[in-house]
Protein backbone atom coordinates (compact mmCIF):
# COMPACT_ATOMS: atom_id res chain seq x y z
CA UNK A 1 0.00 0.00 0.00
CA UNK A 2 1.45 3.46 -0.86
CA UNK A 3 2.00 6.19 1.74
CA UNK A 4 0.32 8.62 2.96
CA UNK A 5 0.95 12.12 1.57
CA UNK A 6 0.73 14.44 4.17
CA UNK A 7 2.35 17.19 3.11
CA UNK A 8 4.36 17.95 -0.08
CA UNK A 9 7.77 20.30 -0.25
CA UNK A 10 9.35 21.32 -3.35
CA UNK A 11 12.20 23.64 -2.24
CA UNK A 12 12.79 24.37 -6.18
CA UNK A 13 9.09 25.63 -6.52
CA UNK A 14 7.44 28.94 -4.92
CA UNK A 15 4.43 27.39 -2.80
CA UNK A 16 1.62 29.61 -2.98
CA UNK A 17 -0.39 28.17 -0.42
CA UNK A 18 -1.43 25.20 1.16
CA UNK A 19 -5.28 24.73 2.03
CA UNK A 20 -6.62 22.11 4.28
CA UNK A 21 -6.03 19.81 2.00
CA UNK A 22 -4.11 21.15 -1.30
CA UNK A 23 -0.78 22.04 -1.76
CA UNK A 24 -0.57 25.09 -4.48
CA UNK A 25 3.10 26.05 -6.53
CA UNK A 26 3.43 27.92 -8.63
CA UNK A 27 5.17 26.79 -12.16
CA UNK A 28 6.26 29.28 -14.91
CA UNK A 29 2.68 30.92 -15.23
CA UNK A 30 0.85 27.97 -14.10
CA UNK A 31 -0.09 26.34 -11.01
CA UNK A 32 0.34 23.18 -9.60
CA UNK A 33 -2.57 21.86 -7.37
CA UNK A 34 -1.23 18.93 -5.13
CA UNK A 35 -4.04 16.83 -3.58
CA UNK A 36 -2.91 15.78 0.00
CA UNK A 37 -4.11 13.08 1.82
CA UNK A 38 -4.95 15.13 4.55
CA UNK A 39 -8.90 15.55 5.54
CA UNK A 40 -10.52 17.87 7.84
CA UNK A 41 -13.88 18.40 9.77
CA UNK A 42 -15.63 21.40 11.22
CA UNK A 43 -12.83 23.43 9.60
CA UNK A 44 -10.25 21.89 11.45
CA UNK A 45 -7.56 19.74 9.58
CA UNK A 46 -7.24 16.58 11.45
CA UNK A 47 -4.13 14.75 12.83
CA UNK A 48 -4.85 11.88 10.81
CA UNK A 49 -3.90 11.17 7.24
CA UNK A 50 -6.81 9.01 5.19
CA UNK A 51 -4.21 7.70 2.45
CA UNK A 52 -5.17 7.57 -0.97
CA UNK A 53 -7.69 10.56 -0.30
CA UNK A 54 -5.66 13.09 -2.75
CA UNK A 55 -5.34 10.73 -5.64
CA UNK A 56 -9.60 9.62 -5.44
CA UNK A 57 -10.40 13.56 -5.35
CA UNK A 58 -8.45 14.24 -8.31
CA UNK A 59 -9.37 11.15 -10.53
CA UNK A 60 -13.13 12.70 -9.36
CA UNK A 61 -12.34 16.23 -10.48
CA UNK A 62 -10.38 15.28 -13.95
CA UNK A 63 -13.66 13.01 -14.69
CA UNK A 64 -16.05 15.67 -14.12
CA UNK A 65 -13.76 18.29 -15.65
CA UNK A 66 -14.06 16.66 -19.08
CA UNK A 67 -17.44 15.46 -18.86
CA UNK A 68 -18.58 18.93 -17.67
CA UNK A 69 -16.64 21.04 -20.42
CA UNK A 70 -18.53 21.38 -22.90
CA UNK A 71 -20.85 23.48 -20.77
CA UNK A 72 -17.97 25.23 -19.10
CA UNK A 73 -14.09 25.16 -20.23
CA UNK A 74 -11.87 24.66 -17.12
CA UNK A 75 -8.50 25.45 -15.76
CA UNK A 76 -6.35 21.87 -16.55
CA UNK A 77 -3.65 22.28 -18.42
CA UNK A 78 -2.02 18.52 -17.46
CA UNK A 79 -2.18 15.74 -15.17
CA UNK A 80 0.14 13.85 -16.27
CA UNK A 81 3.17 13.29 -13.75
CA UNK A 82 5.98 13.34 -16.16
CA UNK A 83 4.64 16.53 -18.21
CA UNK A 84 3.77 18.45 -14.89
CA UNK A 85 7.98 17.52 -13.90
CA UNK A 86 9.23 18.68 -17.31
CA UNK A 87 7.24 22.12 -16.38
CA UNK A 88 8.83 22.20 -12.99
CA UNK A 89 11.99 21.71 -14.20
CA UNK A 90 12.73 19.51 -11.17
CA UNK A 91 16.46 18.71 -10.71
CA UNK A 92 17.53 15.88 -11.63
CA UNK A 93 18.57 14.07 -8.18
CA UNK A 94 14.57 14.71 -7.21
CA UNK A 95 12.70 14.14 -10.69
CA UNK A 96 11.77 10.38 -9.68
CA UNK A 97 10.42 11.37 -5.69
CA UNK A 98 8.95 14.69 -7.11
CA UNK A 99 6.73 12.35 -9.62
CA UNK A 100 5.95 9.47 -7.23
CA UNK A 101 4.69 12.26 -4.87
CA UNK A 102 2.23 14.17 -7.34
CA UNK A 103 1.37 11.10 -9.63
CA UNK A 104 -2.43 10.48 -9.99
CA UNK A 105 -2.90 13.44 -7.46
CA UNK A 106 -2.00 16.80 -9.09
CA UNK A 107 -2.86 19.13 -12.00
CA UNK A 108 -1.25 21.37 -13.27
CA UNK A 109 -3.66 24.34 -14.26
CA UNK A 110 -4.25 27.83 -15.61
CA UNK A 111 -3.70 30.82 -13.41
CA UNK A 112 -7.07 32.81 -12.69
CA UNK A 113 -8.60 35.34 -10.67
CA UNK A 114 -10.74 33.92 -8.19
CA UNK A 115 -14.47 34.83 -8.12
CA UNK A 116 -15.06 35.09 -4.93
CA UNK A 117 -18.57 33.57 -4.33
CA UNK A 118 -18.47 29.25 -3.51
CA UNK A 119 -21.69 28.97 -6.53
CA UNK A 120 -23.89 26.02 -4.69
CA UNK A 121 -26.38 24.24 -6.21
CA UNK A 122 -29.07 22.16 -4.19
CA UNK A 123 -31.63 19.94 -5.70
CA UNK A 124 -32.57 18.39 -2.26
CA UNK A 125 -33.10 20.22 1.11
CA UNK A 126 -30.74 19.03 3.63
CA UNK A 127 -27.95 20.21 5.84
CA UNK A 128 -27.23 24.01 6.32
CA UNK A 129 -30.20 24.19 4.00
CA UNK A 130 -32.27 22.38 5.97
CA UNK A 131 -31.49 24.23 9.23
CA UNK A 132 -32.35 27.89 7.71
CA UNK A 133 -35.84 26.43 6.36
CA UNK A 134 -36.95 25.44 9.43
CA UNK A 135 -36.12 28.52 10.70
CA UNK A 136 -37.65 31.17 7.82
CA UNK A 137 -39.33 28.99 5.37
CA UNK A 138 -36.57 30.15 2.71
CA UNK A 139 -32.73 29.43 1.37
CA UNK A 140 -31.20 32.21 0.30
CA UNK A 141 -33.71 34.28 0.37
CA UNK A 142 -35.50 31.53 -1.86
CA UNK A 143 -39.18 31.13 -0.66
CA UNK A 144 -39.65 27.42 -0.67
CA UNK A 145 -42.97 24.80 -0.65
CA UNK A 146 -44.25 24.42 2.96
CA UNK A 147 -44.27 20.97 4.64
CA UNK A 148 -40.91 20.19 3.43
CA UNK A 149 -39.06 16.83 5.24
CA UNK A 150 -35.51 16.37 5.50
CA UNK A 151 -33.74 15.52 2.52
CA UNK A 152 -36.62 16.06 0.40
CA UNK A 153 -35.95 16.60 -3.49
CA UNK A 154 -37.12 20.36 -4.28
CA UNK A 155 -39.59 21.09 -6.76
CA UNK A 156 -36.39 22.16 -9.29
CA UNK A 157 -32.70 22.80 -7.89
CA UNK A 158 -31.95 26.05 -6.49
CA UNK A 159 -28.62 28.19 -6.77
CA UNK A 160 -27.34 29.33 -3.29
CA UNK A 161 -24.54 31.24 -3.10
CA UNK A 162 -22.08 31.86 -0.08
CA UNK A 163 -19.34 33.86 0.48
CA UNK A 164 -15.75 32.16 -0.45
CA UNK A 165 -14.22 33.06 3.74
CA UNK A 166 -9.88 32.74 3.92
CA UNK A 167 -10.82 30.70 7.10
CA UNK A 168 -13.81 29.80 9.17
CA UNK A 169 -17.56 28.94 7.57
CA UNK A 170 -18.85 30.47 4.57
CA UNK A 171 -21.64 32.37 4.92
CA UNK A 172 -25.37 31.92 2.87
CA UNK A 173 -25.89 35.18 0.44
CA UNK A 174 -29.20 36.10 -1.69
CA UNK A 175 -28.72 36.39 -5.30
CA UNK A 176 -29.30 40.39 -4.76
CA UNK A 177 -26.33 40.26 -2.87
CA UNK A 178 -24.38 38.67 -5.54
CA UNK A 179 -25.34 41.12 -8.01
CA UNK A 180 -24.65 43.75 -5.45
CA UNK A 181 -21.33 42.86 -5.52
CA UNK A 182 -19.74 41.31 -8.93
CA UNK A 183 -22.71 42.83 -11.29
CA UNK A 184 -25.88 41.51 -13.01
CA UNK A 185 -24.40 39.93 -16.20
CA UNK A 186 -21.55 37.79 -13.89
CA UNK A 187 -24.04 37.10 -11.51
CA UNK A 188 -26.18 35.47 -13.72
CA UNK A 189 -23.41 33.65 -16.09
CA UNK A 190 -22.55 31.93 -12.40
CA UNK A 191 -25.73 31.21 -11.75
CA UNK A 192 -27.20 29.58 -14.87
CA UNK A 193 -23.40 27.77 -15.27
CA UNK A 194 -24.05 26.26 -11.81
CA UNK A 195 -27.47 25.01 -12.06
CA UNK A 196 -26.33 23.49 -15.64
CA UNK A 197 -24.15 21.77 -14.11
CA UNK A 198 -25.35 20.33 -11.76
CA UNK A 199 -28.01 18.81 -13.65
CA UNK A 200 -25.90 17.36 -16.05
CA UNK A 201 -24.10 15.82 -13.27
CA UNK A 202 -27.14 14.46 -11.14
CA UNK A 203 -28.74 13.15 -14.45
CA UNK A 204 -25.09 11.49 -15.01
CA UNK A 205 -25.04 10.12 -11.45
CA UNK A 206 -28.40 9.19 -11.18
CA UNK A 207 -28.15 6.65 -13.40
CA UNK A 208 -25.31 5.25 -11.42
CA UNK A 209 -27.46 5.13 -8.16
CA UNK A 210 -25.89 8.03 -6.58
CA UNK A 211 -28.27 11.63 -5.78
CA UNK A 212 -26.22 14.56 -5.89
CA UNK A 213 -28.30 16.06 -2.98
CA UNK A 214 -25.81 19.42 -3.90
CA UNK A 215 -22.71 20.72 -4.26
CA UNK A 216 -20.71 23.80 -5.06
CA UNK A 217 -18.64 24.97 -7.96
CA UNK A 218 -16.07 27.45 -7.84
CA UNK A 219 -14.90 29.71 -10.88
CA UNK A 220 -12.40 31.22 -12.30
CA UNK A 221 -12.24 34.90 -14.71
CA UNK A 222 -9.21 34.73 -17.38
CA UNK A 223 -7.93 37.79 -18.66
CA UNK A 224 -10.45 38.05 -21.66
CA UNK A 225 -13.28 38.23 -19.13
CA UNK A 226 -13.88 34.47 -20.06
CA UNK A 227 -15.30 32.33 -16.73
CA UNK A 228 -13.72 28.91 -16.42
CA UNK A 229 -14.26 26.08 -13.72
CA UNK A 230 -11.83 25.69 -11.15
CA UNK A 231 -10.49 23.83 -7.93
CA UNK A 232 -12.22 20.72 -7.74
CA UNK A 233 -15.18 19.49 -9.19
CA UNK A 234 -18.60 17.09 -7.94
CA UNK A 235 -15.76 15.21 -5.13
CA UNK A 236 -16.81 13.68 -1.72
CA UNK A 237 -15.49 16.97 -0.15
CA UNK A 238 -17.57 19.12 -2.17
CA UNK A 239 -20.78 17.48 -2.43
CA UNK A 240 -23.08 15.41 -0.85
CA UNK A 241 -23.69 11.48 -2.80
CA UNK A 242 -26.53 10.05 -1.36
CA UNK A 243 -27.00 5.93 -2.15
CA UNK A 244 -30.05 6.09 -4.57
CA UNK A 245 -31.67 2.67 -3.63
CA UNK A 246 -31.26 3.55 0.11
CA UNK A 247 -32.90 7.07 -0.52
CA UNK A 248 -35.68 7.94 2.50
CA UNK A 249 -36.97 11.59 3.40
CA UNK A 250 -37.74 12.27 6.20
CA UNK A 251 -34.37 12.31 8.12
CA UNK A 252 -30.53 12.20 7.27
CA UNK A 253 -29.58 9.69 4.43
CA UNK A 254 -26.73 7.03 3.79
CA UNK A 255 -23.65 8.88 1.94
CA UNK A 256 -20.81 8.90 0.31
CA UNK A 257 -18.76 11.95 1.61
CA UNK A 258 -17.53 13.03 4.83
CA UNK A 259 -20.76 12.73 6.30
CA UNK A 260 -19.63 9.39 7.86
CA UNK A 261 -16.60 11.32 9.56
CA UNK A 262 -18.51 14.10 10.98
CA UNK A 263 -21.06 11.69 12.76
CA UNK A 264 -17.81 9.86 14.27
CA UNK A 265 -16.24 12.96 15.74
CA UNK A 266 -19.60 14.09 17.15
CA UNK A 267 -20.03 10.67 18.73
CA UNK A 268 -16.30 11.14 19.70
CA UNK A 269 -17.34 13.87 21.61
CA UNK A 270 -15.53 16.81 19.49
CA UNK A 271 -16.87 18.95 17.17
CA UNK A 272 -13.85 21.43 16.28
CA UNK A 273 -13.43 23.32 19.88
CA UNK A 274 -10.38 22.93 21.19
CA UNK A 275 -8.44 20.60 22.38
CA UNK A 276 -6.45 19.36 19.27
CA UNK A 277 -9.04 16.61 17.43
CA UNK A 278 -8.90 12.75 18.34
CA UNK A 279 -6.55 10.37 16.48
CA UNK A 280 -8.77 8.55 14.08
CA UNK A 281 -8.72 4.48 14.59
CA UNK A 282 -7.68 2.24 11.66
CA UNK A 283 -10.96 0.95 11.02
CA UNK A 284 -12.61 4.58 10.81
CA UNK A 285 -9.78 5.41 8.07
CA UNK A 286 -10.84 2.36 6.57
CA UNK A 287 -14.08 2.84 6.36
CA UNK A 288 -13.95 5.96 5.05
CA UNK A 289 -11.43 6.00 2.30
CA UNK A 290 -14.25 3.21 1.58
CA UNK A 291 -16.89 5.20 0.91
CA UNK A 292 -14.74 7.86 -1.19
CA UNK A 293 -13.52 5.15 -3.36
CA UNK A 294 -17.14 3.78 -3.73
CA UNK A 295 -18.23 7.06 -4.86
CA UNK A 296 -15.29 6.76 -7.65
CA UNK A 297 -16.07 3.67 -8.50
CA UNK A 298 -19.99 4.13 -9.11
CA UNK A 299 -19.96 7.70 -10.69
CA UNK A 300 -17.19 6.96 -13.64
CA UNK A 301 -18.23 3.10 -14.01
Amino acid sequence: MPSAVHRTDFPYLRRVSQGKVRDIYEVGDALLIVSTDRISAYDSVLLTPVTGRGVILTQLSLFWFDLLRPICPNHLISSEAEEIADAADAPDAERDLFIDTIRDRSMLVRRAEVVPIECVARGYITGSGWKEYQASGQVCGIPLPEGLRESDQLPEPIFTPTTKAASGHDMPVTYSEVVAQIGVAQAETLRDLTLKLYAEAAQHAIARGIIIADTKFEFGRLPDGKIILIDEVLTPDSSRFWDADRYEPGGAQASYDKQYLRDWLRDAGWSGAPPDPPTLPDDVVARTIELYQNALNRLTS
